[in-house]
């Protein structure tokens, strides 16, 4: 589904992205981890077209996306939850959902969308005509992934979706996502809780320094020695 080929990017001017490949096949939910600053939401924006690659090659489908405008990414089936979530905080839930079923076909099927978003997250229904930023941090990133999921994705990208959220919050998240992907979603996760990503992927890749320095199973992953001493402390 997703190909990506020897990708280089730059922060600024700085260079982030270092040759990095990877697939994911449909239906699969794959996590790439590292330490922060290791280039994990470079690399996820420009695989949702909001940063531009400087090398390398991105297909999606088996269609070259590489140079694809940014606003046309949606309307191939990708789809983004941001890191720190960026609602529109004056703007109702139901609003912020709305905005992401724009597009004609996912437009034509906003009723059915909404109804599978707030199945998901059963604590949004009651929050639908209030403001975005009167809820909890948790409430929030459950909006902005309701969001992303009301385009009909076929893949979604997650970038940081525990970030600054509560252990019991982040585990009921980590249960969505697990959730999304089994109702035929594909998904790439791109996340520093180690542990929770590596328990709910299929397969994993290693970020350091703008490079893929290990990837495969996530399981065989979380059992090799220098990954547990590197991410879990142990």
């Amino acid at each position: 589904m997703l190909e990506v080929a020897d990708l280089k990017a730059n922060y600024g001017a700085a260079p982030a992205l270092w040759g990095v490949s990877l697939n994911v096949e449909r239906g699969e939910l794959v996590c790439v981890v590292g330490p922060n600053g290791a280039g994990k939401s470079t690399l996820i924006n420009v695989i949702a077209g909001l940063h531009r690659a400087r090398e390398g090659k991105l297909r999606f489908e088996g269609a070259d996306i590489t140079r694809l405008a940014a606003h046309r990414f949606c309307g191939r089936g990708i789809a983004i939850v941001p890191e720190g979530r960026r609602l529109f905080t004056g703007m109702t839930v139901q609003e912020n959902l709305a905005l992401g079923s724009f597009l004609p076909d996912a437009k034509a099927q906003r009723a059915q969308t909404l109804d599978r978003v707030l199945a998901l997250f059963p604590a949004l229904k009651a929050k639908l005509p209030m403001p975005a930023g009167s809820l909890s941090g948790g409430q929030q990133q459950m909006v902005a992934i309701g969001r992303a999921l009301m385009s009909r994705p076929q893949l979604l990208l997650l970038d940081e979706p525990s970030l600054g959220l509560a252990p019991a919050v982040v585990l009921d998240m980590f249960q969505a996502i697990r959730g999304i992907n089994a109702q035929g979603t594909s998904v790439l996760l791109v996340e520093q809780n180690v542990a929770m990503a590596m328990e709910i992927a299929r397969r994993a890749y290693v970020m350091e320094e703008g490079r893929i320095v290990a990837e495969g199973a996530a399981r065989e992953l979380m059992d090799r020695p220098e990954i547990q001493k590197a991410y879990l402390g142990l």
